[in-house]
């Protein structure tokens, strides 16, 4: 019978016949050997397959739609490489996102920048870059931009728009509510519209909404799109992004097919059937194609039973910031049958450093390796280096070839800095 956990991980994973692991051809503990643990393991043809997925189900529905995905969620060059050469662009949120995504290879001109405090050499690096669009979040953007831009050129924007919308997700990622500090409200989008079809700098090619992140209900996300058709007609509707993934047994987030269908159907109501329609898709893309391998350092049978691996929120800030909820195996034991109740616990020097709780698991022994699946999403992006902890590496498997496309920090990378 196959382990209950198996279809968190990447498609095709399997387990061997001495119970350990396999993905993408690839065994878990010759991973550990080869790279160390902690490590972030991607499966990468589950990613190319993803990334098709949403191009497909675009563009079979609207020829004049594109994809772009929201590199933040996994800001690897290697990763932008994966969608540039599966037909994406990229959203960038910052000057370091610009320049990975220009080493990747994209085209700049399929670039969307955002940032809502987006500073004038960061303008300035993706003006010159040739970015496609810049999304406006407010008068100051505009200031800089008309600063920066070369008489004689425009630089193409789009303008941020609060749609009023509500989603049922984390506090912390909702975007689309009055009040948030992204993107103007209708009133103060018009005058900043009005103001950029003024400037003989700008191209206003149209506005964008994010409603939130990891929103399971495609309903809440289309529900963006009235608002912006309100704002008037344009050339370019940038609809976000923020479907769901799925980290744990229990979540339900909807099918790619369903949440393009709601959009669409929204699209085909409110907006010009001309009009080009951006989606920017970040979570939902990798979330699913990774999984981060721990070794067991400790475990502490006592008032409760703590099973403590060799990272935490050094690699993995979801569960800290935002109570996500994760599951884990013991990925050379997958055929040992669950025997305890377990909090699975980071080696850093905070009580918030708690990855999973509660877990059920085999009993766990020192030296095991613990795998928990769904963590292609925030978390090499969020690593850091918290008691000198040195962040993982990130690790490709294809066909039963492993290569890591981010090397393990060294102990020296951790004093580059000084001076």
């Amino acid at each position: 019978m196959p382990h209950p956990l198996l279809d968190l991980f990447p498609a095709g994973a399997g387990v061997d016949s001495d119970g350990t692991l396999v993905i993408a051809g690839c065994r878990v503990d010759d991973l550990a050997s080869e790279f160390g643990t902690p490590a972030l393991v991607v499966d990468e043809e589950s990613m190319r397959a993803r990334a098709r997925e949403y191009r497909t189900a675009l563009t079979s529905r609207r020829a004049n739609a594109r994809v772009v995905f929201a590199s933040k969620a996994f800001p690897a060059t290697a990763v932008q490489r994966v969608m540039v050469e599966e037909g994406l662009g990229l959203d960038v949120a910052g000057g370091g996102e610009i320049l990975s995504a220009l080493r990747a290879g994209v085209d700049p001109a399929l670039i969307v920048v955002h940032g809502n405090a987006k500073t004038t050499e960061e303008l300035k690096i993706a003006v010159e870059a040739g970015a496609g669009l810049v999304v406006v979040d407010n008068e100051d953007d505009v200031d800089r931009l008309e600063q920066l831009v070369t008489p004689g050129r425009s630089q193409g924007v789009l303008v941020r728009v609060i749609p009023g919308v509500v989603s049922s997700t984390h506090p912390h990622v909702q975007t689309g509510q009055v009040g948030s500090k992204f993107g103007l409200t209708p009133p103060a989008a018009r005058r900043l519209i009005a103001r950029i079809e003024a400037s003989p700098l700008l191209d206003l090619r149209g506005v964008h909404a994010h409603v939130g992140s990891q929103v399971m209900d495609p309903a809440e996300l289309a529900a963006a799109v009235a608002p912006l058709a309100a704002l008037g007609t344009f050339p370019v509707y940038d609809l976000g992004g923020g479907l769901g993934a799925r980290y744990t047994t229990e979540d339900r987030p909807a099918r790619v097919d369903e949440y393009v269908d709601a959009l669409m159907a929204a699209a085909g109501a409110h907006l010009p059937a001309e009009a080009e329609i951006i989606i920017e898709p970040g979570r939902s893309m990798v979330n699913g194609s990774a999984f981060t391998l721990y070794t067991v350092v400790t475990v502490k049978r006592d008032a409760r039973t703590f099973v403590a691996v060799d990272g935490g929120m050094g690699d993995n800030m979801e569960a800290a910031l935002f109570g996500q909820r994760y599951e884990a195996v013991l990925a050379d034991r997958m055929c040992d049958e669950d025997a305890e109740d377990v909090v699975v616990v980071g080696r850093h020097c905070e009580s918030g450093d708690v990855l999973i709780d509660p877990l059920r698991l085999p009993a766990a022994r020192v030296g095991d390796l613990l795998a928990v699946p769904a963590t292609g999403a925030y978390t090499h992006t969020m690593a850091n280096n918290y008691n000198g902890y040195r962040r993982p590496p990130v690790v490709f498997a294809r066909e039963g070839e492993a290569r890591a496309v981010i090397r393990r920090e060294t102990w020296a990378d951790l004093f580059d800095r000084d001076v």
